[in-house]
């Protein structure tokens, strides 16, 4: 008798976009060896759906409302540690891919490439590897030896992002006027920029601060 053809690896969809999802079950559905076996539209969802249905593989957009992908990974692994989780985000910042690998993500891969690698990258997670976009990689290889920017200065950024003046930061942080000027030269001396705006644009791309 034939060999009995291998279960199909059973994948959860996390996106509150429903173009996506549909997109990722109409890709999917061409491949008998993978099977779309449920959806969420939050990480709130998400934890649920994985409970009820323990999935082998989960595709997790990190940007979500109620609660993001990344709180979402964090839980799901608290009570699954081999659970199997491959991001699926527009995002190709360093920072941000590094924050999702830590709280137990194994793959790391851009929307831009579900047609050309997707399916490679499922089966990657699902057989246990690491999977990270080349983009994504080598923005990871490129900032590894990097100074990283303290909470403190984060904070400041945050705030230097949404217009505040450095008397406002200061005010806000309970700092002094030159506390907030020096946390602001070690900025631009860390992320290698000149100027506010600059350190701001920087930040965002590579995930140390959202817009």
């Amino acid at each position: 008798m034939p060999d009995k053809d291998p279960s199909p690896i059973r994948i959860l969809v996390v996106d509150d976009h429903p173009v996506l999802r549909e997109g990722v079950t109409s890709i999917l559905e061409d491949h008998a060896d993978m099977i779309v076996v449920g959806e969420a539209r939050d990480g709130a969802e998400a934890i649920t759906q994985f409970r009820a249905l323990k999935p082998d593989v989960t595709l997790m957009d990190l940007q979500m409302p109620v609660m993001n992908g990344l709180e979402a990974i964090m839980a799901i692994r608290a009570d699954f540690p081999d659970a199997r989780i491959l991001v699926l985000t527009t995002y190709a910042g360093d920072v941000q891919a590094v924050r999702a690998l830590k709280a137990g993500a194994t793959g790391y891969l851009l929307k831009s490439s579900i047609r050309t690698e997707m399916l490679d990258a499922i089966q990657n997670v699902y057989r246990g590897r690491r999977h990270v976009h080349g983009d994504v990689a080598a923005e990871i290889a490129l900032h590894i030896v990097d100074d990283s920017l303290s909470e403190r200065e984060v904070a400041v950024l945050r705030l230097v992002a949404i217009g505040k003046a450095n008397k406002e930061i200061a005010r806000a942080m309970s700092l002094s006027e030159e506390t907030v000027k020096a946390h602001l030269k070690s900025i631009f001396a860390k992320l290698e920029v000149a100027d506010r705006t600059h350190a701001v644009t920087v930040a965002a791309r590579r995930g140390i601060i959202e817009l």
